[in-house]
């Protein structure tokens, strides 16, 4: 199992030059990646940052951490536009990029102040339909669609990406939603995160990450390997999950920040990974 930083892309956060300076601090304590929120408005007066700018900031500054985008809202975005962006993060970081996709949440400040779409089902077939153009631009060869949501004429998107056949893909989803995690299955990896009865997020526990996974491979027409990252504090019992099939554990950073606990995180991070 491997080890990763998570960080919002708002708050202390906000700027790129502070991010990528301790995203060279994260390589020289030991981590073996950085994962980073795609938000562009979380709450009224909030400071954010374009994540994409930040993670070409933080490309330039590492030379080893595998970098991930944990999770782009791809209805919210063209997906003509993401697909160039991640193939340039990929040659920036020499092969070091993983994508990772869902429907955006919440809908609320990220989308209906925008006019974007909220309902979530029509998300959903956004998504699919957008990592439907998003892979075949990738191939680098022509290229033409026709969906419900998406039209483009035949065009040929070139150069293609250092990891070949392509940049991994990670599908986000909230358990027990079954639809996200047979998305998954079709990709490279899953980045979960687990509701309860009344919607609130709770703990994705070991026992929790197995029941996902069986879920996914049950779905999952190959054998190539597939990535399962869980995230939460610093983990008391690494074991566990890495005998549940996570393979990235990412320790992850208050987005609320409050006084002191920041500076206190990262300290902690600065520390080094918590390896058994």
């Amino acid at each position: 199992m491997k080890y990763a930083v998570d960080i919002p892309n708002f708050g202390h956060w906000a700027d790129p030059r502070d991010v990528a300076e301790f995203a060279a601090g994260v390589e020289e304590a030991g981590w073996d990646g950085i994962s980073l929120w795609d938000h562009i408005y979380v709450w009224k007066g909030n400071e954010v940052a374009d994540p994409w700018v930040t993670m070409a900031a933080i490309a330039a500054a590492t030379e080893r951490l595998r970098l991930m985008m944990l999770v782009t809202p791809l209805p919210r975005r063209r997906p003509w536009v993401v697909a160039r962006q991640a193939v340039s993060i990929d040659m920036l970081s020499e092969g070091r990029f993983t994508f990772g996709v869902g429907i955006g949440y919440p809908p609320g400040p990220e989308m209906a102040v925008f006019g974007d779409e909220t309902n979530a089902v029509k998300r959903g077939d956004m998504l699919d339909e957008a990592l439907d153009i998003i892979t075949g631009l990738w191939s680098g060869e022509e290229f033409k669609y026709s969906g419900d949501h998406y039209k483009i004429k035949k065009v040929q998107f070139r150069p293609t990406s250092v990891q070949q056949p392509r940049i991994p893909i990670w599908v986000a989803g909230m358990w027990p939603n079954r639809k996200p995690f047979r998305r998954a299955a079709r990709y490279d990896g899953l980045a979960p995160i687990a509701v309860d009865a009344d919607g609130q997020i709770v703990a994705t526990t070991p026992a929790l990450i197995r029941e996902m996974l069986d879920y996914v491979l049950e779905h999952r027409e190959t054998d190539d390997p597939f990535d399962v990252t869980a995230i939460g504090d610093f983990p008391e019992n690494p074991d566990e999950y890495e005998a549940a099939g996570v393979t990235w554990y990412r320790v992850g950073a208050d987005p609320a920040g409050g006084e002191g606990s920041v500076e206190r995180w990262i300290d902690a991070v600065l520390e080094g990974p918590p390896r058994t």
